[in-house]
């Protein structure tokens, strides 16, 4: 599926619109540059879920959990993996089969470790179109 949205709000939504539809074991990987809106995705997930809490990249913590009510969030980001094996570390696996759905920014650098059911979200800028013109493609 392929979206076109004109504001973070539009980007939001899609967001929020996934996370309608997510379910335990999830797993939820988004690509594309520096401030394309990974974030903004992953706090329309977070609203979804009736997560209060503000979502932030974890940048330097690789991982945030939020509960939700009926799901919790574990929110990633691997910006900065230079070795898969850093995220056994942190105990990866065990994220992927908690109750909650797992949001990656950045997955991409971490191709190797995602499920194969995983679903892959691709955001992409085009300034032709406008600042806050985002193309949003989902592949399941």
């Amino acid at each position: 599926m392929i979206y076109e949205t004109y504001s973070a709000e539009e980007t939001k939504m899609i967001g929020t619109n996934i996370g309608k539809e997510a379910k335990s074991d999830d797993v939820i990987c988004l690509v594309g540059d520096l401030g394309v809106g990974k974030t903004v995705i992953t706090k329309g997930i977070a609203e979804s879920l009736n997560i209060n809490e503000t979502i932030t990249s974890p940048t330097f913590t690789i991982v945030n959990e939020y509960e939700g009510l009926g799901l919790n969030l574990y929110h990633f980001d691997t910006y900065r993996i230079v070795d898969e094996n850093e995220m056994w570390e942190i105990g990866f696996d065990e994220y992927l089969y908690k109750k909650g759905i797992c949001v990656i920014e950045w997955a991409d650098t971490i191709k190797n470790l995602i499920p194969k059911n995983a679903t892959w979200i691709y955001i992409e800028k085009d300034l032709r179109k406008g600042d806050e013109y985002r193309k949003i493609t989902i592949k399941n």
